[in-house]
């Protein structure tokens, strides 16, 4: 595994709230509206991979063979829209750590199901002892997010 893969999934975890906290300033701004915002987010993010492609000498030839994709293939960019609409919905009502304990809670949960039957080509890995440990006590933590301020008050 590169060794600069683990430390680049932290730093989008990192990011993740930042850009929650960033489109709930954008979403004030233009009228309260987390579509508008979202949509401008996704404007921005797509201009930036324009550039970055043409910056890295990305073929775009190989755009044309998207006439031949599965209908599925192209879910990927609703399913980020869905992301970004729903974290700057959600993160002012909720809290940045309580929607992200959940989020983190629901990717680990699926993750494990698509590690486990390879679910859209990836690649199969066992479902262990230790990693069902990791979602549990991802799950724990999750409570503790939730609920722990209320623990040892009655």
């Amino acid at each position: 595994m590169n060794s600069l893969y683990l430390p680049l999934a932290f730093i989008i975890g990192i990011v993740v709230p930042l850009q929650a906290a960033i489109n709930n300033q954008l979403k004030a701004l233009i009228g309260g509206s987390p579509i508008m915002a979202a949509l401008v987010s996704f404007l921005v993010g797509s201009v930036t991979l324009a550039i970055a492609a043409l910056l890295t000498g990305q073929r775009w030839v190989g755009l044309a063979a998207l006439p031949k994709a599965e209908w599925w293939m192209l879910t990927g960019g609703a399913l980020g829209a869905l992301f970004v609409f729903g974290t700057t919905l959600l993160a002012p009502r909720l809290g940045v750590a309580v929607m992200l304990s959940l989020i983190i809670a629901g990717q680990v949960c699926a993750s494990l199901l698509f590690d486990r039957y390879g679910w859209l080509g990836m690649p199969l890995k066992e479902i262990n002892s230790w990693r069902l440990l990791g979602a549990v006590l991802v799950i724990a933590g999750v409570l503790l997010v939730n609920l722990g301020d209320k623990i040892g008050r009655a």
